[in-house]
């Protein structure tokens, strides 16, 4: 197999936003493994501290392209410009794009026709998608839109984290096998051996609360420990509207003890750990017996590869979530954790009640949560995907070439 230098471009950097940090980066470090040279190429507008660093990470080469002075319509042009030169410096054998939109995709629209570029989908943008939920103007949303159909449209390949995704760019027409199925996947992580809950049982939700509706996850929360008064419920993560907070709220008006960050022992019905350090996810992720993954059936959520699932599964927590998108694909039931049809609050209720009282079950599910993961969703494997996918844009590159001069 020959050896190419892949340049990864991003639409943002490392941070806030976890995209690259948690999706282009372990391919990377898996494509060095491989004996492939791989650059990441970032714009950290939204982290300025980052402009003009660099580093090697296990072989990667990051680049955090110096931003231009802010000022509007200047700003977006000269970062476009100087990701397109830094790229034309590198040289690369092939170009993944991260995201079809913003910077990634205007850097692929600069060099479309001279380099193969391989498009990567892990959300949609669009109508129905993040347009939605992000705090952009009309003409943003349009243009937005506008770059994720071009984008996918011509792109030599695409790779696409969810079935639905891969389904989406197929309707826009093309080559359907040049659209690469790619999930994401997990890093390696020591699952805990499996153990029957301790004391009072615990249960971790693990979100960003905008995948559905908080009133409903209130009803199962609540309809849970009207039934298992003992179980203690462990939040990690945090709303983009204050969320979490309104969930505090709500239970604490409800009567139930509620305790903040550092505070996973204790007495606490409901422990709200936020945001926070690995040290503090790896705490909370030991401390679960089970895990729950409410998701509603929208089209964003159907596109979605949720990492965060991925993450509690690979540590040995099985999980109770709606059957949507790729969570039924990632949840083996009866074996990793328990689908539940969309909507259905008394059905996920009962779900957690049954698994809280059936401990060897529980403790069967740990081992083969994380057994599971390891073996399906494994960046090393995974990698041979984003493999394929640069060898057929290689390959349509170098025939349109060839019709060019014909």
């Amino acid at each position: 197999m020959s050896a190419w230098h892949v340049v990864m471009v991003g639409p943002f950097g490392l941070r806030p936003r976890m995209t690259m940090q948690v999706r282009a980066l372990p391919l990377a470090k898996s494509l060095i493994a491989q004996g492939h040279q791989v650059t990441i190429l970032l714009p950290p507008w939204q982290n300025p501290k980052d402009g003009g660093r660099c580093w090697e990470e296990e072989g990667v080469r990051i680049e955090n392209v110096l931003l231009p002075c802010d000022i509007p319509a200047w700003f977006q042009w000269r970062l476009t410009s100087r990701l397109v030169s830094r790229l034309r410096m590198l040289q690369p054998d092939i170009i993944h794009a991260f995201k079809p939109k913003a910077y990634a995709g205007l850097t692929h629209l600069a060099v479309a026709r001279r380099y193969p570029v391989v498009v990567d989908t892990d959300d949609w943008e669009g109508p129905g998608g993040w347009n939605r939920f992000g705090n952009y103007s009309a003409g943003m949303r349009r243009f937005f839109a506008w770059q994720e159909r071009w984008g996918l449209r011509h792109a030599d390949a695409v790779t696409a984290a969810s079935r639905a995704l891969q389904t989406l760019t197929w309707s826009l027409g093309g080559e359907p096998e040049r659209v690469f199925y790619l999930p994401n996947g997990t890093r390696a992580v020591s699952p805990r051996p499996p153990t029957p809950p301790a004391g009072r049982p615990t249960v971790l939700l693990y979100t960003r609360f905008f995948e559905y509706q908080l009133d409903r996850l209130w009803r199962i929360l609540s309809g849970v420990r009207a039934q298992r008064p003992v179980v203690r419920f462990l939040v990690v993560g945090k709303g983009f509207a204050g969320e979490e907070r309104r969930l505090l709220r709500i239970a604490t008006q409800a009567g139930w003890r509620v305790s903040e960050p550092d505070a996973v022992e204790g007495n606490a019905d409901l422990v709200y750990v936020g945001w926070g350090t690995a040290a503090r996810l790896e705490r909370s992720l030991a401390a679960a017996d089970l895990g729950i993954y409410p998701f509603d059936d929208t089209l964003l959520n159907r596109t979605k590869c949720p990492v965060k699932l991925l993450d509690l599964l690979a540590a040995g927590i099985p999980v109770v979530g709606d059957s949507v998108g790729q969570i039924a694909e990632i949840i083996v039931p009866g074996k990793t954790g328990i689908l539940v049809q969309p909507g259905d609050d008394a059905g996920f209720t009962a779900a957690i009640v049954a698994m809280l009282k059936d401990s060897r079950r529980l403790m069967d599910m740990q081992a083969a949560a994380a057994a599971d993961i390891a073996q399906r969703y494994d960046w090393d494997s995974l990698s041979r995907v984003a493999a394929a996918a640069y060898r057929f844009a290689l390959h349509r590159s170098t025939r349109g070439a060839t019709l060019d001069m014909v």
